[in-house]
């Protein structure tokens, strides 16, 4: 809103409005209008939790074989980086954008299925919270939602990249003149980069176009899907789903800029998305957020985040890389959420088939798997065989963990913008 009115300024000549014109202006200071708003509203929010008791039960001192105890602490916390990302987003945004009004529905909806399951699990006492193929449900819908926006929307289009080649000269990038429609997205290590999910419908004809958006869309759902529960499961530890997710909301706001950058793009030689820079305004507001709610959420944590803001996080994640079209880079840099979602997969699938032969055997100490790290032997089911007993040895203090996990993902992260150039 404040875009607007400041761009109106601008036509009366008043000194310092054509500022709110520049990206890199409203992008900065939407990070420090979401870091400010978290920190004030974060302090007030967990007051009031804690004035009315209301704090996770759900957790024992016991888990923790350092003794910490995480009882009584406030959850739900995942609304204080809501209200401090949409806040700066709106203020700040240009409303009229696709890609931005897209962002502010995920996260809205995203936290929303969050706020129910937090609900139920806090003050209906049921620990199960909301059923999961209500959230699965609440999750793919959106997603189709985001996938059916980004194929209707005439807003939603890119120029397409070529490369050249000159004889005697080094290759050259160029753009069509057109904005079209594709069904085209950037994959790692290729050289050229650019695979079409039509190419897969070479051989219906006419009509591969059409199934080639059908399986876009299908993509879309399935990224945003397991993005989001990903994060949601890395939730698990003081700081660790917020540092994570920061690392990887500031990559992306990295690969957004580039994308809307004709001059960046072309280096790159990635898909030029018109429009696209709105989303580092958005961005900005949730590493803000996320940086506001580390003061509180750091070991030992003041508050938790809960489902309102792992699966908001984790679904801005999925909806940002699929509109950059960037959605098969998420492996590499969402890996750690990755890992997290398999090893919770493999644990469920090895138990449930030896179950079936009387047998009880676990592959991990715990999952998700940044819980194992933590798990002495003497906590362990003595009824169970685990593949895995010795790996790893002994329990890690819960930051050490934290931060490792980190420093993972800032790997992951160099890794995700290298992919772009090595090909």
């Amino acid at each position: 809103m404040l875009y607007y009115f400041f761009r109106a300024l601008e036509n009366f000549g008043i000194p310092g409005s054509a500022m709110w014109g520049f990206i890199s202006f409203r992008a900065l200071l939407a990070l420090i209008f979401g870091l400010s708003i978290s920190l004030w509203f974060g302090e007030r929010f967990i007051k009031y939790m804690r004035r009315h008791h209301i704090g996770e039960t759900a957790r024992d001192a016991s888990i923790d074989p350092f003794g910490v105890s995480k009882v009584g602490v406030p959850s739900m916390g995942g609304i204080i980086i809501l209200v401090a990302t949409l806040v700066p987003a709106i203020l700040l945004g240009r409303l009229r954008n696709i890609y931005l009004l897209l962002m502010i529905v995920t996260t809205i909806w995203f936290g929303a299925i969050g706020f129910l399951d937090d609900y139920i699990k806090i003050f209906r006492k049921n620990k199960e919270g909301l059923a999961g193929r209500w959230k699965l449900i609440g999750q793919a819908l959106m997603g189709l939602i985001v996938g059916l926006t980004l194929y209707l929307s005439p807003d939603a289009v890119i120029r397409e990249n070529i490369e050249t080649q000159r004889v005697g000269h080094t290759s050259e990038v160029v753009y069509k003149s057109e904005a079209v429609k594709s069904t085209k997205t950037t994959v790692p290590f290729i050289k050229n980069n650019d695979f079409d999910y039509a190419s897969i419908a070479a051989m219906a004809g006419k009509h591969k176009q059409a199934i080639g958006w059908g399986i876009f869309v299908l993509v879309v759902v399935f990224v945003i899907t397991a993005v989001s529960n990903g994060a949601n499961l890395n939730d698990g530890m003081d700081g660790m789903a917020a540092g994570n997710s920061a690392i990887i909301c500031i990559t992306l706001g990295i690969l957004a800029y580039v994308s809307s950058h004709i001059e960046y793009a072309g280096y790159l030689n990635i898909m030029y998305v018109p429009g696209s820079q709105e989303l580092v305004v958005f961005i900005c507001a949730m590493v803000g957020a996320l940086i506001g709610f580390l003061w509180y959420n750091a070991f030992p944590a003041q508050v938790f985040m809960g489902d309102t803001g792992s699966l908001a996080i984790g679904g801005v994640i999925g909806v940002m890389a699929c509109i950059i079209h960037k959605e098969l880079l998420v492996p590499i840099l969402c890996g750690v959420f990755l890992f997290e979602s398999v090893s919770v997969i493999i644990q469920t699938q090895v138990f449930k088939f030896y179950k079936r032969k009387n047998l009880r055997v676990r592959v991990f100490k715990s999952t998700p798997i940044h819980d194992a790290f933590r798990r002495l032997d003497s906590q362990l089911d003595p009824t169970s065989t685990y593949l895995l007993r010795n790996w790893p040895r002994g329990a890690w203090h819960e930051s050490k963990i934290t931060v490792r996990f980190w420093i993972t993902t800032i790997l992951l992260a160099a890794l995700t913008i290298i992919t772009l150039k090595i090909r």
